[in-house]
């Protein structure tokens, strides 16, 4: 059994795998709780990425020798990257994640949590970099910190394109303006490399989902399958 832990932004993910078999999610965990799995389970080995926590503080909270994310770890694809020491952790393991589900593709990941990510790697395992945006909430919040009298308002689902209000006109700029930035970069990119495969994750992937016209694989677990990918490659 392997223990996959992500430390992202606002949230602790974690994940039991079997080899290449996900036995079980835990999403919003805590430190303490990591302890527990650590010290409940028959764990081989541990692999984790964290963009808020050293490797130290980690190995502190386990108790225990892990598997630290990083760029310059092996990795199962060539990074084709000018600063490979500023990619995000977050899509290196969606890459990773992507080669598991269909290896020998070209694909893009679009990854929307925090920021939307857009990463593509082609069919020869050669990962050429993206593209990063805000993310929805942070859309949200932008406008109302940056302007004088825009109010702070939440997502819904449905959605007017025309806003009759100022309230309906934030949430049509935003949702729509997010359903045509991702169809437009889907389009270009289908436009330079045919047989494209496109995966969408994270946060807001499923408010999103059926929102965009093209052909879309929804992956909730992709970055902690790529975490577990990237373990299995250097167990």
């Amino acid at each position: 059994m392997n223990l996959i832990v992500d430390f992202g932004n606002t949230s602790i993910k974690a994940a039991i795998f079997d080899g290449k078999n996900l036995v079980r999610t835990y999403s919003d965990i805590s430190p303490q709780n990591l302890k527990m799995l650590n010290d409940e389970n028959n764990l081989e080995h541990v692999i984790v990425s964290s963009v808020t926590k050293s490797e130290q503080e980690i190995k502190e909270v386990l108790e225990r020798d892990l598997i630290y994310l990083s760029s310059s770890l092996p990795l199962p694809f060539q990074i084709n990257y000018k600063t490979p020491q500023t990619l995000g952790l977050d899509r290196i393991a969606g890459v990773a994640g992507v080669q598991e589900l269909f290896p020998n593709e070209n694909a893009l990941v679009i990854d929307m949590g925090t920021c939307i990510t857009y990463d593509f790697i082609d069919a020869n395992s050669v990962y050429h970099g993206g593209g990063i945006s805000p993310g929805m909430k942070m859309r949200f919040k932008a406008l109302h910190n940056f302007t004088a009298k825009l109010p702070l308002i939440e997502p819904e689902e449905d959605v007017e394109l025309t806003g009759q209000s100022t309230k309906e006109s934030i949430l049509s700029g935003i949702i729509y303006g997010i359903s045509a930035e991702i169809d437009g970069i889907i389009r270009m990119y289908s436009d330079k490399c045919a047989h494209l495969r496109i995966i969408i994750c994270g946060g807001d992937a499923k408010f999103f989902e059926n929102k965009l016209k093209a052909g879309i694989f929804a992956a909730p677990e992709l970055v902690l399958m790529g975490l577990n990918r990237i373990l299995l490659y250097n167990a």
